[in-house]
This record gives C-alpha cells, structure tokens and sequence, in this order.
C-alpha cells in the first residue's frame, strides 16, 4: 500500500515528518485526489493524495508514504520477476513477463493479468492488447 501527498502549504518538511503525517492519519481511507488534512499544533495541514495503491488505501504502520512537492508523477515499480519486454499504448502500459502479461493504466495501477503458457509475442493495437502462446492460440484482450 502506498501514497504519494503533495503538501498543500509552504513549509519544509524533514523526512521524519512522515511518521508524524501516517500517525496523524492512521485508520483513515484515502483515494487519488482525495485532499487530507491533519492537525499540528492547532493548525490544519492539508494535503492532496497525487497516487494510491491500490486506489482505495486505508492507512496502516505498513503503509508507504511519500511527499512530492509538484503534480508530476513519477513511480517506480518493482516485480518479482524480471521484464522482458514493455509496450505503451494511448490509455495502457502492458509489462510482459516470460510467462505472464500484466496491463496498467498510466499511474501504474493494475487493470489485468494473465499468465499463459509458451508465450511466444505481444502486440498492441489501438489499446487492444494480442497475445501469441501455446504455439497456436492468440488471446485478445480489451480493457
């Protein structure tokens, strides 16, 4: 589980600011856009949630937190496999695996996956995503 906040205020925050911001809302549920505020000191601290994984997040100690000062997005995603291969489409990124085909939207959240024996290619077309396996098989996937 992770949320990336953009602090809506001027004011440095340290690193460890974010053990106080995850303490101050714990228990509560956050979604992208969604703006979060928090009490310090008798003053509101307001921040808006730029990226939720999954989308729906209820915020624990397990929960990752990060500050981003601007809207610019960027995540770094890390598999437990290796990547052999990435195709970008207007609305889709498909992340194919040796035997598994994983689609994202652009903010990196899972729409699809699907392991298939002897996959052999991956095409996209128009966001319409075609995968050769089984030596004979094409499955045709629309998210």
């Amino acid at each position: 589980m992770k949320l990336i906040l953009r602090p809506l205020f001027e004011a440095p925050l340290t690193p460890d600011f974010i053990d106080v911001i995850k303490a101050k809302l714990k228990g509560k549920e956050a979604r992208e856009g969604d703006i979060l505020e928090i009490d310090l000191l008798g003053k509101p601290l307001k921040f808006k949630v730029i990226y939720a994984e999954p989308k729906v997040v209820r915020i624990t100690d397990l929960t990752v937190i990060e500050l981003s000062e601007k809207e610019i997005f960027s995540i770094s995603l890390e598999f437990e496999k290796g990547i052999k291969d990435v195709i970008t489409g207007e609305e889709i990124i498909v992340v194919v695996f040796e035997d598994e085909v994983l689609i994202l939207n652009h903010k990196g959240h899972k729409i699809f996956n699907q392991k298939f024996e002897k996959l052999k290619e991956v095409r996209l077309a128009k966001d319409i995503v075609l995968v050769v396996h089984d030596e004979n098989k094409l499955t045709i996937i629309q998210p």
